[in-house]
């Protein structure tokens, strides 16, 4: 098979490598696709913590295809079934996953890519968010997550306000419902703005959904005194700065919103295909770019740079 395999910074080579053997609790998965996740930004960059050169098909977690292969201990799963996978090496034409990591897709969704990984995250994070009808929440950040977090929080009949430095993220988030959209600038304009939507109370959720430092120092300022501030960003580069007297003084419950459990990612992968089936849930118009496999250098470098009418690469075989 052919697989990506990241030989140094922002170097994928495709290499041909050895089609993967099952074990004996395994599903091995002839891939249609594979999302590129924004925490494959940091390794495609280059940090120091990073030795090159990853293992092939390495940092794909987010894959959809079919059964082809079964282990000798597996039962329930059958040779041709369409599924999504949480695995870790899916930049490859095929790829292994543990039956505890994988859904299967319904007919009617035959045909549509399925990164059931952040589609899952997306419901998880809601789930641990507990909004109520009429609640203002904030949320910062409007790349995948931040969408469907909006579209979520709207179904929740919340009040959402959405906040970015793209203008094309703000115009997606109103498609998504939401009710007010505002530029990520400074801190004491962001404060204001939003004191006068929410009548100088500020939100009783704010969701940041970024993995970034100033973001977070924006949610934390636009928390009203016993909030919830949810980290939904993925913050993968190092030790972060809080204003612990700001929220200590306010009183604001601080939610990360992070499974590690395989039981919850598996939770969530299989709400997420029940709403998206449903009609809940909208992905389609967030998959903004599609990419040959021998393209992925160009994927990662849009997933980094983020330019307008960017929200989601797929690696498609």
């Amino acid at each position: 098979m052919l697989a990506a395999v990241l030989v140094q910074p922002e170097r994928f080579e495709i290499h041909p490598v050895e089609i993967p053997v099952p074990g004996p609790r395994q599903i091995r998965v002839k891939l249609e696709g594979c999302g590129v996740c924004s925490s494959n930004v940091s390794p495609w960059l280059g940090k120091p913590w990073f030795t090159y050169p990853f293992s092939p098909g390495a940092l794909g977690h987010e894959a959809w295809g079919h059964v082809d292969a079964l282990g000798s201990d597996v039962a329930g799963f059958s040779i041709g079934e369409r599924v999504a996978i949480f695995s870790s090496n899916s930049f490859a034409e095929y790829d292994l996953a543990e039956t505890n990591a994988i859904v299967r897709l319904p007919e009617d969704l035959e045909g549509e890519p399925f990164p059931a990984e952040p589609l899952g995250c997306a419901v998880n994070v809601f789930r641990r968010s507990n909004l109520n009808k009429g609640d203002n929440v904030a949320i910062i950040g409007i790349g995948f997550l931040g969408a469907l977090l909006t579209q979520l929080a709207t179904l929740a009949e919340a009040n959402v306000i959405a906040i970015s430095r793209r203008e094309f993220a703000l115009e997606v988030a109103k498609r998504f419902g939401a009710r007010h959209t505002l530029q990520l600038e400074d801190m004491e304009s962001l404060r204001c703005e939003l004191l006068k939507i929410t009548g100088g109370k500020l939100c009783q959720t704010v969701i940041e959904a970024t993995g970034q430092q100033f973001p977070l120092d924006v949610a934390a300022e636009l928390t009203r005194e016993r909030g919830r501030l949810v980290i939904a960003g993925y913050h993968q580069d190092g030790p972060r700065n809080v204003n612990m007297q700001l929220w200590n003084w306010r009183g604001i419950d601080v939610v990360n919103a992070h499974e590690r459990s395989p039981a919850l990612y598996l939770e969530g992968m299989q709400e997420a295909v029940n709403a998206v089936e449903a009609g809940l849930l909208t992905p389609g118009p967030l998959y903004t770019h599609r990419f040959p496999l021998e393209r992925i250098n160009e994927a990662l470098r849009l997933s980094t740079t983020r330019p307008d009418g960017f929200m989601k690469a797929l690696i498609e075989y």
